[in-house]
């Protein structure tokens, strides 16, 4: 394939990372072009006819694109549109915005990431301690609790102390979603607040919580013989959380699995946490439920439609004001850490370079 002038695309490259990563790829006279903004979704209802012509008329050149997660879309109709595409890489080995079935029916070959940096280098070291979506977790939970934004913001202003903080000792943390993300968070909120974990999703036993528990080091049972993870119902999940922490996987059976019945039940003084994917929650129920004040707050890193449109209620809403619930913001940057993005692309450009050669990609997905 290497007599092939190739068009390569770099996608959704927000903060400009991939550039030093693709320096030392031989294209043969082919381009590489990085874009940093993202184009509305494909499939998306609210995306217009004429949004989808740009799209497909700003991928259609490239027979190499190289995405960033689930910023944008493959969905089997616009891959149908782009007749030139040979290799889609991604970063991660999942990604539910790619049609991998119709990608296979196309020829269209899609690769993905493993974390493990350059196939001939030494991989990384070993990293202990919480990932990077926990991280963020817990600094959207004590931000939102501590009132961080809201303060700075006043400070700012002019102002000084702007309200109170809300205390997370000996509170109840919900968690949607007791896999590897939700156990992470259980266990900090357990270990470094003393907070008490309920836990629910569609298939979880009490069994299964209790072994859970015990394999990231925790007793199955407290001092006074409570459930270290209780297995609750999604009912009591919702009644007795005075933090709500969703960390449940997406797909067409999840989707809006958080409606206004579940909300209504909160505590007027919890607050609900998102770090997992938009589309679990009914964004209207919980513009709704926000703009009432039937919740003290939300923090909220993933939303519905990503990039937020400018005109979205979650940029244009007086949020804290009124009778406006708190609300505390941030793009996605759950897993946008600048050792992982390096490491993905130095992946991705390998694969790349491992294509042009005419060689056997890695991470194949398709």
């Amino acid at each position: 394939m290497s007599h092939f002038k190739t068009r390569i695309a770099i996608l959704d490259d927000y903060q400009d990372v991939a550039s030093i990563h693709f320096e030392h790829v031989k294209t043969n006279n082919g381009t590489i072009t990085i874009f940093q903004d993202t184009l509305p979704p494909f499939s998306h209802p609210a995306t217009s006819e004429d949004q989808k012509k740009q799209l497909v008329e700003r991928l259609l050149p490239f027979s190499i694109i190289c995405t960033m997660r689930e910023r944008t879309s493959f969905p089997a109709e616009l891959l149908k549109k782009l007749p030139n595409l040979k290799l889609l890489t991604t970063t991660g080995m999942r990604n539910a915005a790619i049609d991998l079935k119709a990608a296979a029916e196309l020829g269209i070959v899609v690769t993905g990431t493993i974390n493990s940096g350059r196939s001939d280098k030494p991989g990384p070291k070993e990293r202990h301690g919480p990932d990077s979506t926990t991280q963020h977790t817990w600094a959207l939970i004590l931000a939102i609790a501590r009132g961080i934004a809201r303060d700075n913001a006043a400070i700012k202003d002019g102002g000084w102390q702007s309200g109170l903080a809300t205390g997370l000792t000996g509170k109840t943390l919900g968690i949607m979603g007791l896999g590897r993300l939700g156990v992470n968070v259980a266990k900090i909120g357990i270990m470094a607040f003393g907070m008490r974990v309920v836990a629910w999703s569609s298939s979880l036993m009490q069994e299964a919580a209790d072994e859970k528990a015990r394999s990231c080091g925790l007793p199955v049972e407290d001092d006074a013989r409570e459930k270290t993870f209780k297995a609750t119902t999604k009912e009591q999940l919702f009644e007795t959380a005075d933090v709500l922490s969703i960390h449940y996987a997406l797909s067409s059976r999840s989707m809006g699995i958080v409606g206004q019945e579940d909300l209504a039940r909160m505590k007027p003084t919890s607050f609900l946490v998102n770090t997992s994917r938009g589309p679990l929650v009914d964004e209207t129920a919980l513009l709704d439920t926000l703009k009432a004040g039937s919740i003290q707050g939300a923090a909220l890193d993933v939303f519905e439609l990503e990039p937020l449109p400018k005109e979205s209620e979650w940029r244009t809403t007086a949020w804290g004001t009124g009778q406006h619930a708190q609300v505390l913001l941030s793009p996605h940057m759950g897993y946008v850490e600048e050792e992982t993005l390096a490491l993905w692309y130095t992946e991705t450009a390998e694969n790349v370079e491992r294509w042009l050669k005419g060689e056997g990609v890695l991470n194949r997905m398709n």
